[in-house]
């Protein structure tokens, strides 16, 4: 029997994307909002963080299979993106001869603002840190610019840790 595959526009699947990105956002700021207040600031804060890393984590070490599945080192630049491209604005950078991720638009963090809270949103942010560990213990991802932190856009450095002294 023949299939006829049904096409979507580009803007079709856009809201699709934006629609489950609201919801996921929203998501979170009901988890996060009543961590809180069921366990205070402190410790709820402290129970989303330990979330998010674990989340990062699954992410990062999806990504580390899929890298060392192809036969590639987990390098920065082998790292594949995991996030849909219909929802985010990201731009490739170069800033005092580091590259960087530049984030024009964070449907997240749009959310998150609109709802006036950008700190608990901002704890979602931290997912980065935890996938890039996960993907190469080596490296780690930095914020140096995060619009939920006042910034006019997100900026994301992957770097290698620097060896501690001993």
């Amino acid at each position: 029997m023949d299939e006829q595959k049904e096409m979507v526009s580009k803007e079709e699947a856009k809201q699709q994307v934006l629609s489950i990105i609201n919801r996921m956002a929203l998501l979170h700021y009901c988890f996060s909002k009543t961590l809180v207040e069921v366990l205070g600031e402190k410790k709820g804060k402290e129970v989303i963080r330990k979330a998010i890393d674990r989340y990062g984590e699954e992410v990062g070490k999806k990504v580390k299979e899929k890298t060392l599945a192809k036969g590639l080192e987990t390098l920065p630049q082998h790292y594949q993106e995991d996030l849909p491209a219909f929802g985010w604005s990201i731009e490739g950078v170069v800033v005092d001869s580091e590259p960087r991720a530049r984030v024009h638009i964070c449907q997240l963090a749009k959310v998150w603002n609109e709802l006036g809270a950008p700190e608990l949103g901002r704890l979602y942010c931290y997912v980065d840190q935890a996938k890039y560990t996960a993907y190469n213990q080596e490296l780690e991802c930095v914020h140096v610019k995060n619009v939920l932190d006042g910034d006019p856009y997100c900026e994301l450095a992957v770097r290698t840790r620097k060896k501690k002294k001993t």
